[in-house]
């Protein structure tokens, strides 16, 4: 504990809170005399809020000098005040302390005012003489502070062509008022069968602290339309209401690249703290996706005055906070895309993601994940093994050590490797075949026999190539694709038909099939202004044999259900997962056709050609 002593008191300060206090105040020079502590004591006490303890340093004191700080801070919404001193100049038995102040307006942020402390000594003590100048210099008694702010409109974010993919609209929020409800139950009910709300969330927003039974609680925006064909099941629920939003940013239709675009709502106490002191409470910020990601950006800062207002009623300005405008965020995304993209996956009821990428860039020119009342995006952050699909890397290996479409393979039931039996799928075998049967026919035992005659690290070399274990910023949050060095023959030969600790999101998948249509694998990219792309060509001479291998797939082989898209090439996947016999599986497809490289993803879907396949080729013939 530190004492410090003056006439007649004595102010004590724990060691914890004169560290915290000096932050708050910082002298620039020390001079040799002067009335320093007594401007420090003001300072850390003015910075802690301590609006009792000014009056042990000022000489008569105003009866609402407490009053005076308090109505300063409050009026202005300081969060927080920190002060530099600056220069001591004394006289005799009088003295004036400069200092810096810079405080924190909620909403606004920083404001400097350089002000003074004025002394007087009295009897061998330095005592403040009070006036509202300490406060502001321009300051005089009985003024009032007030503030003002204007936050301009929020940008645009656009397509790959530079038009907007988002408008003002309105929306129809559907919520609950507690007291009115009479089952719980049937609102649950009501709210899952008609929107897809999760029980478990509703629950948590009737239940959270703080809830009161005669407010209205926001569950979820529709749009009019939807809200038009819900109404009649809704309506007659006790206990559900709806509010109409107006000037709320929509997407181009609903569900349009929701999980990319996301959303702007009110902001929360999370993004509060998480956003800065520009913001505050009621804010409408960008909660999710881009919005979010991008928030700075798409909304600028605000704009503002402080104004010192006289008993006459005369108001100044004493400083303005000049905003700037958000700005709008060019995207890669191309609408016609996005659109085949979302309906190849309508009527998909498991967890899927579809991504599809420029073969000859890396932009991103699609992205899809349901189920959309899920705020995973799978599509980027999704990590999944990425099975057979995996063996268009594996071929690339083959072909780079000197392996045609047309080499002999051999392609039996099971094959052992270190211990373990490895089969194919529904017990299939070939026999003496041909590279280009064993790929369309998705040969495991034949890839994992093939891969134990490469050099040893020529498998790890080939992912590399197609973007494995490789870094990249996409725009938004994203893991890539890892391959762990295999540590022993089983684990190389599972990772030779991407199954054992090889990952992968769906959009890396897609940009494998985007290298394997180009010959370079490109990183892909959503943010049109995201500088680094890393790349990496594929072996000299494989891209042909590649395009032959990955076309039989669909003439001949696993996906020979999109045989009617002229062009389409690809390579299926059904990737085992988790436990239990049999193993369940991720149905995948990833492929390229006219320029674009995608990847479909089945959560738990069963069988690539028989699940991924006709997805992909609603896709493709969309395009």
């Amino acid at each position: 504990m530190r004492r410090v002593s003056r006439r007649g008191w004595r102010v004590e300060v724990s060691a914890a809170a004169a560290l915290f206090l000096a932050a708050c105040v910082s002298v620039r020079g020390r001079p040799a005399e002067g009335p320093l502590d007594e401007a420090q004591l003001y300072l850390r006490a003015w910075a802690g809020g301590d609006y009792a303890a000014l009056r042990h340093v000022v000489a008569d004191p105003p009866a609402n000098l407490e009053e005076q700080h308090q109505r300063f801070r409050d009026d202005l919404r300081i969060l927080s005040s920190r002060f530099e001193l600056d220069r001591v100049h004394h006289e005799a038995d009088s003295a004036v302390v400069t200092f810096r102040a810079i405080h924190v307006l909620r909403g606004l942020g920083e404001w400097e005012v350089n002000s003074a402390l004025r002394f007087v000594r009295r009897e061998g003590i330095w005592w403040v003489r009070w006036t509202p100048a300490v406060l502001h210099p321009e300051a005089r008694e009985g003024d009032r502070f007030s503030r003002t702010r204007t936050r301009s409109e929020r940008a645009d974010i656009l397509d790959g062509k530079g038009q907007p993919l988002t408008h003002l609209g309105e929306v129809i929020t559907i919520g609950v008022e507690p007291r009115r409800i009479q089952n719980r139950a049937a609102v649950a009910s009501a709210l899952q069968a008609q929107l897809g709300v999760d029980p478990v969330r509703f629950q948590k927003v009737l239940n959270a602290p703080g809830v009161a039974p005669d407010h209205f609680l926001p569950i979820i925006d529709v749009r009019p339309e939807r809200y038009q064909l819900v109404r009649p099941a809704l309506a007659p629920v006790p206990g559900i209401f709806f509010r109409r939003k107006k000037n709320v940013r929509l997407s181009p239709a609903e569900g349009f690249a929701a999980h990319t675009l996301g959303r702007v709502g009110e902001i929360t106490a999370e993004l509060l703290a998480q956003l800065g002191p520009t913001y505050q409470p009621g804010d409408l910020v960008g909660v999710s996706g881009l919005e979010l990601a991008y928030e700075p950006q798409l909304a600028g800062t605000p704009s503002g005055e402080v104004r010192l207002t006289r008993p006459s009623g005369e108001a100044r300005v004493i400083h303005r906070f000049e905003g700037t405008p958000g700005t709008p965020l060019r995207t890669t995304l191309l609408p016609e895309v996005q659109s085949a993209a979302e309906m190849a996956l309508e009527g998909v009821a498991l967890p899927a993601a579809l991504v599809a990428v420029d073969t000859a860039t890396g932009a991103i020119l699609a992205i899809v994940s349901r189920p959309l009342e899920v705020p995973l995006h799978r599509a980027l952050t999704g990590r999944y093994p990425p099975g057979s699909t995996f063996k268009v890397v594996t071929s690339e290996a083959l072909l780079a050590e000197g392996l045609s479409a047309d080499s002999p393979v051999s392609c039996p039931p099971t094959v052992t490797v270190g211990g373990k039996q490895f089969r194919n799928f529904e017990g299939e075998a070939f026999g003496n075949t041909r590279l280009r049967t064993v790929f369309a026919h998705s040969c495991n035992t034949a890839f994992v026999t093939l891969a134990a005659g490469l050099e040893p690290d020529a498998l790890g070399a080939a992912a590399r190539r197609f973007g494995f274990n490789v870094e990249y910023q996409v725009g938004l949050p994203s893991p890539g694709a890892s391959f762990p060095e295999p540590r022993d023959e089983t684990e190389r030969a599972a990772a030779a038909i991407g199954q054992g600790r090889v990952l992968a999101t769906p959009l890396h998948m897609a940009s494998v099939a985007a290298a394997a249509e180009s010959g370079r694998w490109r990183a892909p990219y959503l943010v049109a202004n995201v500088e680094e792309h890393p790349s990496a060509s594929l072996s000299p001479g494989t891209r042909a044999p590649l395009h032959a291998l990955m076309r039989a797939v669909v003439t001949e082989g696993s996906g020979r259900s999109a045989a009617g898209i002229p062009g389409l090439a690809g390579k299926t996947g059904t990737a085992e997962f988790g436990s239990g016999t049999p193993l369940p599986t991720h149905a995948w497809f990833i492929g390229f056709h006219k320029g674009i490289g995608f990847a479909v993803l089945v959560e738990g879907g069963g069988v690539g050609g028989r699940v991924a396949v006709p997805i992909a080729a609603r896709f493709a013939a969309a395009l």
